[in-house]
């Protein structure tokens, strides 16, 4: 697998872990990952795991209906009806040695995670992140001096660790990339990391690389 399929692919292992954590779960296909019915907030309805996936892999597993949303994981996808809600690159970091960090990180518990869900996402969503995520993924807080000052989602895989939900609220986004880099040395040490951002300025500051275009398709 390239770089771009390993992050697609546990992109898509996510997806299915949140999905399955509200109580449904997508199916896995050669071409792609889909789910049948609508998934949580921020979360799209299918994510193409190869290049060669076309309209029809992804389209006939969703409900394609209004707020339909697509990850199209290589920039390759012509979705009639769909617009182009964002475009990201893919990430990547070569495999790790633990190093100090510029924060102190502790895993969220039941009690932690409607902290770190309000810090994340600025206040404006509640009960996203289930307790029942705990068990499969790592939900991270870093702290300065005991405030939740930045965070991030560390999903293991057999060959990667991806990285999402990177957030800084009480320091700048460098020391928070820093700390990732450093969070997920200490747990996870000699596997490399995969993740995607928007803006991957900050991520390459810090030893990531790009590896290929994405983009979210929306149905309006």
């Amino acid at each position: 697998m390239t770089i771009a399929e390993l992050a697609a692919r546990d992109n898509a292992e996510w997806c299915d872990t949140m999905c399955r954590a509200h109580g449904s779960g997508g199916a896995f296909a050669e071409r792609a990952w889909t789910s049948a019915v609508r998934t949580p907030l921020y979360y799209p309805d299918a994510v193409t795991l190869s290049p060669a996936a076309t309209a029809a892999d992804v389209l006939g597993g969703i409900d394609a209906g209004p707020g339909a949303s697509v990850k199209d994981s290589f920039a390759t996808l012509d979705l009639p009806g769909f617009d182009v809600l964002f475009e990201a690159r893919w990430i990547h970091h070569p495999a790790l040695v633990a190093g100090p960090s510029p924060v102190g990180w502790e895993e969220a518990t039941p009690g932690t995670l409607p902290e770190w869900e309000r810090a994340c996402f600025d206040g404006e969503v509640s009960g996203l992140f289930p307790a029942a995520l705990l068990a499969e993924v790592s939900v991270l807080s870093g702290r300065i001096g005991g405030e939740l000052v930045c965070g991030c989602v560390l999903t293991p895989r057999e060959r990667v660790v991806g990285v999402s939900n990177v957030f800084a609220t009480g320091c700048d986004e460098d020391t928070a990339w820093a700390g990732v880099v450093a969070a997920a040395a200490a747990r996870f040490p000699g596997r490399p990391l995969v993740g995607y951002e928007q803006d991957p300025s900050a991520a390459l500051r810090h030893g990531f690389e790009t590896a290929g275009p994405l983009r979210v398709w929306l149905k309006g």
